[in-house]
């Protein structure tokens, strides 16, 4: 029997969960008890009469900074309900999330996951609880860590056995093998003079299973050549050309 994945969020505003999460596949997930959404309000762990989660920056500067004391206590909490499973917290200056890291975690019982807010933590939340995995959505800036755990759930919740219809689905998708998708088409055959690639529709899988192998490699190492360096294995090298003028110069 496949055990629920076990989701406990750190945040200032729980209203925010399950969210979108609550409809389509992952919401019908959560209604069968694939998964579930706890979350826990960080203002319920001060201890002064204003309820203050922040305060200003040490140094000086804009914006307000997260307390130590509020966030360990809020995250001593989380602990304790589910003390073994990863804890992820939101935040910029962290390492940027991988499908590698969402398989890891989306097989195990369950994620933590503490949702900044204003200029972030305080370092020192960090250097008290090292177990805290500090990650990123990516190279951008959101209002909140809220929009951030919503994506990596999602990510987790459509690894779960029984979530996608087609058990090949999930293998298929952009980054799983450490590519991006070949390109997809559908009916009707032509749209604005456009037509859907002959070899699609040929019938014969393997030129069809080869196609794709060729198409996502290809658009990989023109669109994400970060990718293609790693699947690679190899650093992209500059022309022949382009070396012999390097090493030119460097004699």
């Amino acid at each position: 029997m496949q055990l629920t994945f076990a989701a406990t969020i750190l945040t200032l505003y729980p209203e925010m969960f399950p969210g979108p999460l609550g409809v389509s596949l992952a919401g019908k997930a959560l209604e069968r008890g694939d998964w579930s959404c706890e979350t826990v309000q960080i203002r319920d762990f001060t201890t002064d009469k204003h309820r203050t989660v922040d305060d200003t920056p040490a140094g000086g500067g804009a914006g307000m900074v997260l307390k130590a004391d509020v966030l360990s206590a809020a995250v001593d909490h989380a602990i304790a309900i589910q003390p073994a499973v990863p804890i992820l917290a939101m935040t910029p200056r962290g390492k940027p999330i991988t499908q590698e890291r969402i398989r890891e975690i989306a097989v195990g019982p369950g994620v933590t996951i503490i949702c900044g807010r204003f200029e972030g933590f305080d370092e020192r939340l960090f250097e008290a609880r090292p177990e805290i995995e500090q990650v990123s959505l990516a190279d951008i800036v959101l209002s909140g860590g809220e929009p951030a755990a919503l994506a990596i759930l999602d990510a987790c919740i459509r690894l779960l056995p029984g979530v996608m219809g087609a058990p090949s689905s999930g293998h298929e998708e952009s980054f799983e093998e450490g590519l991006l998708e070949y390109p997809q088409y559908t009916r009707p055959f032509e749209w604005e003079g456009r037509t859907i690639p002959e070899v699609l529709r040929s019938g014969d899988h393997a030129k069809i299973a080869a196609w794709r192998k060729q198409r996502s490699e290809d658009d990989t190492r023109l669109r994400r050549p970060d990718l293609w360096e790693r699947h690679s294995g190899v650093r992209a090298q500059p022309a022949s050309g382009e070396r012999q003028k390097k090493k030119d110069m460097d004699q």
